[in-house]
């Protein structure tokens, strides 16, 4: 009887103990361009290994001024910004594994895809393309990324 009574004892205890999940491994990133313009979203957030990039514009980086010239040249600042980013916070262009792209009409989306190509392939990230709206700045595209990280970063550079 005194077993039992033990065992019983030794369940409700561990029943009662706290059984929340761990804290989230989450860290909220920016450059100081991107903190110089003083915009309400982070430049990405880090969970784990994954690393969630907001949406990226063909802007001059730190400014909110777009570079001239349409949707070609738009599409290829996009990216060099977007390879800025992950590079910023221990990514790179080829550990890319989703892109979403926003545009303003989706009739430029073989010019978007000219200048998307030089930058991924031949092994693509999964992509989405949404067209039909009205962009930030009068933007002709926005992407956001889903990139991996390594685990380790070398010393002196952010995770």
């Amino acid at each position: 009887m005194r077993d039992i009574i033990l065992l019983l004892t030794t369940i409700v205890i561990l029943g009662c103990a706290d059984s929340s999940p761990p804290p989230i491994d989450m860290e909220h990133l920016n450059s100081p361009e991107s903190e110089s313009l003083d915009l309400p979203f982070s430049e990405a957030v880090r969970v784990g290994n994954t690393l969630y990039l907001s949406g990226q514009l063909g802007h001059i980086p730190g400014t909110m001024d777009l570079v001239p010239g349409g949707v070609g040249p738009e599409t290829e600042q996009t990216l060099k910004n977007i390879k800025a980013t992950l590079q910023r916070h221990g990514s790179s262009l080829d550990k890319v594994v989703k892109c979403t792209v926003f545009m303003a009409d989706i009739k430029e989306w073989p010019a978007m895809n000219e200048v998307y190509r030089r930058f991924f392939g031949p092994k693509y990230p999964a992509r989405s393309a949404v067209g039909g709206g009205e962009l930030a700045l009068g933007a002709r595209l926005e992407i956001e990324c889903i990139a991996l990280v390594d685990s380790q970063v070398p010393e002196g550079e952010s995770l």
